[in-house]
């Protein structure tokens, strides 16, 4: 048995998808029975949620289209990296889970001593990804536990330490290696800062289908909304047409 969304693959050399395994099981003279779960619990149970973000980044084949809204999820963006991060500590001060997450597009510095280094930096807004290791570092806390823990919130979470985690309002920056063009989102490679990106043996269609894997990821870690912010001019216009623009109603 074998629990897979193709969509989580994330890293080069990361395998599973529904053509190999059936692949390998014809081969070995088995049959195979596909079952699709189609309930969904993150995102609110929003399916119209999952099927928006899959249209946005072109996955599956879908286009992307304006959210109509959903009674169970909220979608919005923000002006700026300020305003996404001030409705995420509204959220948390209101008894909320909170985080903000982006695109690998900044380098990830090791900490200076007990201080990590602001690297995410758009403008002169600057925060610190999460502390990387299984140690805190000064007030902030082991990889793994930022996205669960009280002390997470202003830290900058990637894709590896917010997979598999949910939270209540999702902050999603996206960064200069996915960007609008000639009237799709197009990935760009050589911005990402990703180690397993930079490396020559991953080809450029598998570059592209990790970068988009990653976002859909970052997209759907919150449980009531997400709010998003692109530090690219063109693509910050772009989402405006498919999401609300951010309205304080707390």
């Amino acid at each position: 048995m074998f629990l897979l969304d193709e969509h989580q693959v994330v890293r080069p050399g990361e395998i599973g998808t529904v053509d190999e395994i059936q692949r390998q099981a014809v081969a070995k003279g088995l049959t195979v029975r596909q079952v699709e779960l189609d309930a969904q619990f993150r995102c609110g149970g929003s399916r119209l949620y999952e099927d928006w973000v899959l249209g946005l980044l072109g996955l599956d084949g879908k286009q992307p289209v304006a959210w109509d809204g959903d009674d169970h999820f909220d979608v919005s963006v923000a002006e700026s990296p300020y305003e996404l991060e001030s409705v995420l500590k509204d959220r948390l001060d209101a008894g909320y889970s909170a985080r903000m997450t982006a695109g690998f597009c900044w380098r990830w510095s090791n900490p200076d001593g007990d201080r990590l280094i602001p690297d995410v930096v758009i403008g002169d807004w600057a925060r610190p990804w999460n502390a990387k290791g299984d140690r805190s570092v000064g007030g902030a806390l082991p990889s793994a536990l930022w996205a669960t823990l009280d002390g997470g919130f202003g830290q900058v979470g990637c894709v590896y330490t917010a997979q598999g985690f949910e939270y209540d309002w999702n902050g999603v920056i996206v960064g200069p290696d996915l960007v609008y063009r000639e009237g799709r989102l197009v990935t760009v490679r050589n911005a990402s800062k990703d180690p397993a990106l930079v490396k020559g043996t991953v080809s450029d269609a598998q570059a592209d289908r990790l970068i988009r894997n990653t976002y859909k990821v970052l997209l759907t870690r919150g449980m009531m909304g997400t709010i998003l912010y692109s530090t690219d001019g063109g693509t910050q216009r772009f989402l405006a047409t498919v999401a609300d623009r951010f309205r304080r109603s707390w």
